[in-house]
């Protein structure tokens, strides 16, 4: 919106004119600097109305449900307001309706994904409220939304690339292997193939960041990291120049998507203002959910989906422990009659919480994590 306002018209009417004011508008051309304006307008957003949000849900009666089998220490978190994962959404799509050119299909796909997750995280916290338990939909019922979801930005791709100007390669870009960054190449499995990819990518970062939300501030804290880290990936991979020096995927139409990767980041900040230890309001699945199906169709739209792997370390760690604690209990159950545990108790905050670590110890060792990660995944631009 602003970018029309300013640029399409203002400048492009007058820009024949010798007008210093008019000529400084020139600079809503670039997405750097839009992108630099849409983190700060969602992080300002979260300031100015997260205190009204969090009163807002207090006079609802919208609190968090607390697991029995949980951490003992969480039981005093109970009735804490939830849901603030509206504030998070609104915050990171307004600012991306102002700050981003609304041409881009691409946009557009994160945006509804983005919502289509959180929905299904809003159904599941409205059950969680209704039944007053710690169970909203079942596992079954969150893996068919969160696929039909995967299935229907698969169908937009396809579409698009089939029936309009919007070019998707079926290429898998595979991290130090510059080969398979070209499009159509070697690397290229084909439509129907990539289908799978998408919904692995998409099912496993929403419940990956869903399982990681269990802390105060600590889903919300490695959210802004990786979502920096992918910022940069986002915008490198949509400019020509630095796309050959770098040998990684063109995706000329994803430039729009830093704006959203800004606004994504700017807006995890401004939430993180008020879900800091002790935290005021809990993202709940609504948030979660959001997140993870934002950073997946980002990773799917711009080639980085296996980069994502160290993009978001922790998220995979976090991942990880969950099913390596059922797969082996259930193998030693099978063989042995009894279920034995890897760790004291999963996802793997949780095992470090019942071996003695503060809750705040926890957050700020993974966040160093998730900086380490970033950083790492950044590293492998050149590693090629």
């Amino acid at each position: 919106m602003i970018y029309y306002i300013f640029y399409e018209l203002i400048y492009g009417h007058f820009k024949d004119r010798e007008w210093y004011l008019v000529k400084a508008l020139n600079v809503f051309q670039y997405v750097t600097f839009r992108t630099a304006y849409a983190t700060v307008t969602a992080l300002l957003i979260s300031l100015v109305f997260g205190r009204r949000v969090i009163e807002g849900l207090k006079s609802w009666n919208i609190g968090q449900q607390i697991r029995e089998e949980g951490p003992q220490a969480h039981i005093a978190k109970r009735d804490t307001p939830t849901m603030g994962g509206l504030l998070l959404m609104t915050s990171v799509i307004i600012s991306t309706l102002l700050w981003s050119r609304l041409s881009s299909v691409y946009v557009w796909v994160t945006i509804v994904a983005t919502l289509a997750f959180g929905a299904v995280g809003f159904a599941d916290d409205y059950l969680k409220l209704v039944k007053r338990r710690s169970l909203g939909l079942t596992g079954r019922q969150k893996l068919i939304f969160q696929f039909l979801i995967a299935l229907a930005i698969w169908i937009a791709l396809f579409v698009f690339t089939k029936y309009f100007q919007t070019k998707y390669s079926w290429n898998v870009s595979v991290p130090f292997f510059k080969e398979t960054a070209i499009p159509n190449g070697i690397s290229t499995i084909g439509p129907y193939l990539y289908l799978a990819l998408i919904v692995i990518v998409l099912l496993g970062w929403t419940n990956a960041v869903n399982l990681t939300d269990g802390l105060d501030g600590l889903a919300i804290s490695v959210t802004f990291i990786a979502m920096t880290a992918l910022t940069a990936f986002t915008y490198l991979s949509s400019d020509a120049r630095w796309a050959s020096y770098l040998d990684i995927t063109h995706r000329p139409e994803a430039a729009e998507l830093t704006v959203f990767c800004g606004a994504m980041a700017g807006a995890s900040l401004g939430f993180l203002w008020f879900n800091a230890p002790p935290a005021e309001v809990f993202m709940g699945d609504v948030g979660s959910l959001a997140i993870g199906g934002a950073i997946g169709t980002i990773a799917v739209l711009t080639k980085q989906e296996l980069m994502l792997v160290m993009v978001g370390g922790v998220f995979v760690l976090e991942a990880l422990s969950v099913i390596m604690q059922v797969g082996v209990f259930k193998m030693t159950k099978r063989t042995s009659g009894v279920g034995r545990r890897i760790f004291k108790m999963t996802p793997l905050h949780h095992h470090f919480e019942m071996i003695g670590w503060k809750e705040p110890k926890i957050v700020f060792r993974f966040l160093i994590l998730a900086i380490l990660f970033a950083l790492l995944s950044l590293s492998t631009l050149k590693l090629r």
